[in-house]
């Protein structure tokens, strides 16, 4: 441990290990860090956060839920716990506050899923912990405009996240950090700076639980929660960036014979999006017209997907009813009974259903109209074994049901 020695007081803080030590005592304007589960980033936040406090500065540290913020509030209340016992410092324990009273010093921790939980506030120094799952926003309308007060400091914390790992994230773009860090690796000005360590870089992990993990873990998973690689194709993916990006474009025929809008529901009400994909065909190429997945209840998922239907005047709604059976029809006529429902059952295995899927997107057909980061991210970084998503299953249940032999419809002009 190491000690600061103040007039009145003493403050402990852990001793950074070798790659906490290179981000805390770097002077660029802005930090990108990209690092494995338990490497020690949120230690070295910390320590951090009570540097810059004790250097007079306001600091204001944001992940997105509050378990997340313990690790770093427990670390820096226990480094100040003797001026917060004396008095020298003040401690709000509901707000996450440690100040010196009179003053705008302070270190104040607090959950930011997006721009709005973050507005009204300000500081110094800004992290951004766990970053990758945060709303863009959440720096670019609000996170930025606090730096212009004493031209602060910011630190954006990530972790490569996998599939495994994004059930919940209010990110539009979920390679939005990783986008981020090649963008700061290429800055020549001194002004960003980036740092890359893995699990492995924390001494205090035992060596033993981290050579076991590789049996509960993929591959994939092992490389970008681990190892923090940012990852964004799957070795042997049924899709990949470069097939999406070849055959994207910015606007989909007036005229097609079918449109019809995929639904995978979600189990439950708190757990994955439902998957809400509306695709069109003309002639021998298919359409991505729109990804509407949400969370929510099944009332919510539903309205979504009749909203879906009359926005694009599909054909009708095509929904797996693995999960729910004829409750997933049900409610979807209780949203608007006019809307035609066609049930599909999952019998065949997931890679199996997806392949004729990926063999349109392997010859050029299968088009993106316009970009769908996550959409695009679960189709790339799928491996087969593994559960599918929701969105890449309701793309499959679309364009099977698009490839059928249904009787077309008459075209009809497409609302742009």
């Amino acid at each position: 441990m190491s000690s600061m020695i103040l007039p009145r007081y003493e403050v402990h803080l852990p001793d950074p290990h070798a790659k906490q030590r290179a981000f805390i005592e770097s002077e660029a304007k802005r930090k990108v860090i990209r690092a494995g589960r338990r490497g020690g980033k949120t230690v070295g936040m910390a320590i951090y956060a009570v540097r810059r406090f004790l250097a007079g500065r306001r600091v204001l540290y944001a992940a997105p839920t509050s378990e997340q913020i313990d690790r770093f509030w427990t670390t820096v209340t226990r480094a100040m716990d003797a001026p917060i016992r004396a008095g020298v410092f003040g401690k709000n324990e509901t707000e996450h506050v440690i100040e010196l009273t009179g003053k705008e010093q302070r270190i104040r921790a607090k959950t930011a899923w997006n721009a709005d939980t973050l507005r009204g506030d300000y500081a110094d120094d800004l992290i951004l912990d766990e970053w990758q799952l945060m709303d863009e926003e959440a720096w670019e309308t609000v996170g930025a405009p606090m730096m212009l007060d004493h031209n602060g400091n910011t630190v954006f914390v990530y972790t490569p996240p996998s599939l495994h790992s994004r059930s919940v994230s209010k990110a539009r773009d979920p390679q939005h950090a990783a986008r981020m860090y090649k963008k700061a690796q290429q800055d020549t000005t001194g002004r960003w700076a980036t740092f890359n360590f893995t699990s492995h870089d924390n001494p205090f992990l035992s060596r033993e639980a981290l050579d076991d993990i590789t049996h509960d873990m993929t591959n994939l998973a092992y490389r970008m929660e681990i190892m923090a690689e940012d990852v964004d194709e799957a070795p042997g993916a049924m899709w990949t960036r470069a097939g999406i990006e070849k055959s994207r474009v910015l606007k989909a025929p007036s005229l097609m014979s079918r449109v019809v809008v995929g639904v995978d529901p979600s189990a439950t009400s708190g757990g994955d999006e439902a998957g809400i994909i509306t695709a069109g065909r003309d002639g021998e190429d298919y359409f991505t017209l729109a990804d509407d997945s949400i969370q929510g209840s099944p009332l919510v998922w539903a309205s979504a997907a009749v909203r879906a239907y009359h926005m694009h005047k599909a054909d009708r709604i095509i929904a797996e009813a693995n999960n729910g059976g004829e409750m997933v029809a049900q409610v979807i006529r209780q949203v608007d009974a006019s809307v035609p429902v066609k049930l599909v059952h999952a019998s065949r295995g997931k890679a199996t259903r997806a392949e004729p899927i990926a063999a349109i997107a392997e010859k050029g057909h299968d088009h993106h109209v316009g970009v769908f980061p996550a959409l695009e991210d679960e189709l790339c970084l799928w491996v087969q074994g593994d559960a599918s998503p929701n969105r890449l299953d309701a793309k499959v249940w679309a364009l099977t049901e698009l490839m059928g032999k249904g009787e077309p419809r008459k075209a009809m002009q497409l609302q742009g």
